[in-house]
């Protein structure tokens, strides 16, 4: 496969849909059931097998009825803490803030200060 970087999004796209479409023939689903399936018009499903995907949800719809939503599994996992960020950050958090000094410094404290 090429560099998806140096793909255009229209070219993306349409390998999205001949995909799609792929899955969908091979698990012997009709493109009408499919949308029905998934809640979706049946021109949304035949526009995203052509390479017109407008609706990210409906994107989404379509994947998990197709049993394909795992693609996004790498965007939705919460990343892992090494060892060094779960010290820091447990060390963060138990450090003390400073606090202020309880008294206040009298007037004739502050005339005698030349600064």
């Amino acid at each position: 496969m090429n560099d998806i970087y140096m793909l255009a999004d229209t070219m993306i796209q349409q390998r999205i849909g001949d995909k799609l479409k792929s899955i969908r023939l091979k698990q012997n689903i009709t493109q009408q059931s499919l949308a029905e399936s998934a809640d979706v018009s049946l021109s949304t499903v035949k526009k995203m097998e052509n390479g017109t995907i407008r609706s990210f949800g409906s994107l989404l719809r379509v994947l998990r009825i197709l049993g394909r939503l795992d693609v996004f599994l790498p965007l939705v996992e919460e990343e892992q803490l090494s060892p060094n960020e779960y010290y820091n950050l447990v060390y963060t958090a138990q450090k003390k803030t400073r606090k202020r000094a309880a008294g206040r410094i009298s007037n004739r404290e502050k005339e005698v200060s030349e600064w």
